[in-house]
C-alpha cells in the first residue's frame, strides 16, 4: 500500500461522533456570532462561543471562507429538512407552509452579513446560490403543492416566485424600525389562500 492509498482510505472514513458534534457546535456558534458581529468576527469569538480553542476551528475549517461556506450550507440543510418535518407535524399544509416561510425569513434576515461575502469575486462562493436553489426550491414546491392539494391555497403557485417575493420583502429589514418584515410576509402568505 502506498501513501496515496493510505491517504485515500483516511479521506473515505466517516468522522467520529465527537468530531461531528464539535463541527456542529462550531457551525452553530459561528452562525450566532455572524448574526451579531458579521462574518469578519474574530475566530477567537467563535471559538469562545463554541467552547473550543481556535486550533479546533482551523482543524475543521482551514480558512474563513471554508467556515462561511460550511455555515451557509449547514443552515440551508436545516431549512431543507424542516419542510418535511413541518408537513408531518403541522395541523394543515397551509400551517406547515407558513411555519416554513417563517424559518425562511429567519434565514434571509440573518444572512445580510453574508450577502456581501457571497457577492464577492471569490470563486469559492459561486456554487452557493445554485446549492441554495437546488435544496430549497423543491421543499417550497412540495409545501405549496400540499396546500393546493388540500384546497387551502390557489393551485399553480410558483415556489421560485414566492421565495423571491419573500426575499424582496426581507431586503428592507433593519433599515426602518416601522418596516415589519414578518407582518408583510404574513400578508403575502395569507394572500395565497383560496377565497371562500
Amino acid at each position: 500500500m502506498n501513501d496515496n492509498d493510505r491517504d485515500a482510505g483516511r479521506a473515505a472514513r466517516p468522522k467520529r461522533a465527537d468530531a461531528r458534534r464539535n463541527e456542529m457546535a462550531l457551525l452553530e456558534a459561528a452562525a450566532a456570532v455572524f448574526v451579531t458581529s458579521g462574518v469578519e468576527a474574530p475566530i477567537r469569538d467563535i471559538a469562545a462561543k463554541a467552547g473550543v480553542g481556535t486550533a479546533t476551528i482551523y482543524r475543521h475549517f482551514p480558512t474563513r471562507a471554508d467556515l462561511i461556506v460550511a455555515v451557509y450550507r449547514h443552515q440551508v440543510e436545516a431549512l431543507a429538512e424542516a419542510g418535511p418535518a413541518l408537513r408531518a407535524t403541522s395541523e394543515t399544509p397551509h400551517a406547515a407552509l407558513g411555519r416554513w416561510i417563517d424559518l425562511f425569513v429567519d434565514f434571509l434576515v440573518t444572512k445580510h452579513g453574508l450577502a456581501a461575502v457571497l457577492q464577492s469575486d471569490d470563486p469559492c462562493f459561486d456554487p452557493l446560490h445554485s446549492y441554495f436553489l437546488d435544496r430549497l426550491l423543491p421543499v417550497c414546491t412540495q409545501l405549496l403543492d400540499a396546500a393546493a392539494a388540500a384546497g387551502e391555497i390557489r393551485s399553480g403557485q410558483d415556489a421560485y416566485e414566492l421565495m423571491r417575493g419573500v426575499g424582496s420583502l426581507c431586503a428592507g429589514a433593519g433599515a426602518d424600525p416601522r418596516y415589519d418584515t414578518r407582518h408583510l410576509v404574513e400578508l403575502l402568505i395569507a394572500g395565497l389562500r383560496r377565497p371562500h
